[in-house]
């Protein structure tokens, strides 16, 4: 499977993005980047940008839809163009402008689907793939023309597509734990899965490297899945893995948060509340070893998809789809 290749081409419809995150070594201050195709059935799909600067006082938003786009190496969008090791583009919203000119390295893939033809299956609807679970990033990012310097920034670079949203989504990403190196980070992915009308339980997929060795976590069936508790604001899981589980708490401040609409293909929507300057906390657990503690502050992105309106998070004004 080539985890970079667009599979926009050949869906009658669906959605598939390609994505990055970055932020300051410090923490408190990132930018979240998006490169969107979206299909109704029937319909031309077409493409948008996405790009959300991340600090203290509050995240910046701003994105654009054009009918212009191909399978450019791996996504072209317009003018903007994502790649192996590069990204640029720029929204020009009338909501202030953000323009980007990066490029990056990272780590080898992680696939989070635990069988590789289940990335072929009609289930689990969508496919998640880190190209880089942990990246390093160099550039500019320009949000309503306010330039920021990139120098070796931490981060990751995602792509996932799919023919729906799952009902209700997680995703979990930290890095730059104090006292560690590049070699530890976390990407986890969570959701819930309409099925015969039912939804099921939580189902968890992905991994934690600890000092460069990857321990992959979550997984189907029941030993395997996960406990969560979640708002907008502070995510609390446990997830077991092969002889180990990893707890933890993720957490952000309200006005820190930002609320996006996501459309899927049958016509329906999510509300979507991201934060990329997330608090994250992990307690890893081992057999016959001493627990590991972790702490990521203002470094990690946690991102909760759901489809009730009433969570208090701003919504962005721009629809999608």
């Amino acid at each position: 499977m080539n985890v970079t290749e667009a599979r926009f081409p050949a869906m009658a419809a669906g959605y598939e993005s390609y994505y990055l995150r970055a932020c300051h070594p410090d923490g408190g201050l990132g930018v979240w980047i998006r490169y969107t195709v979206h299909g109704r059935p029937g319909g031309r799909p077409t493409g948008s940008l996405w790009c959300t600067l991340f600090e203290e006082s509050g995240p910046t938003a701003t994105k654009v839809t054009v009918a212009d786009l191909a399978a450019d190496d791996w996504l072209r969008i317009g003018g903007a163009h994502i790649g192996a090791g590069s990204a640029t583009g720029s929204t020009g919203s009338s909501t202030g402008d953000a323009a980007w000119d990066l490029r990056f390295t990272g780590a080898e893939p992680l696939r989070h689907l635990p069988l590789r033809w289940l990335y072929r299956a009609p289930l689990p609807r969508t496919k998640p793939v880190s190209l880089h679970p942990v990246a390093r990033f160099d550039g500019a990012v320009t949000v309503g023309g306010r330039e920021i310097a990139l120098s070796g920034w931490p981060g990751m670079v995602g792509h996932n597509w799919g023919s729906q949203h799952a009902e209700r989504w997680i995703w979990l990403h930290g890095m730059g734990f104090a006292g560690t190196g590049e070699s530890t980070w976390l990407d986890l992915t969570f959701g819930r899965v309409r099925v015969g009308g039912r939804t099921t339980p939580w189902i968890a997929n992905g991994a934690l490297s600890l000092g460069g060795e990857r321990m992959a976590l979550g997984g189907l069936g029941r030993a395997r899945r996960p406990r969560v508790a979640e708002t907008p604001e502070q995510l609390e899981f446990a997830v077991p893995g092969r002889e180990v589980v990893v707890a933890g708490t993720a957490s952000a401040p309200r006005e820190r948060i930002v609320g996006w609409v996501y459309a899927d293909p049958d016509g329906s929507e999510h509300h979507t509340a991201n934060c990329s300057i997330a608090d994250l906390t992990l307690r890893v657990a081992r057999p016959d070893r001493a627990p590991v503690n972790l702490h990521a502050a203002g470094l990690a992105a946690y991102e909760l998809g759901m489809r009730e309106r009433d969570h208090g998070i701003p919504i962005q004004p721009f629809t999608d789809g």
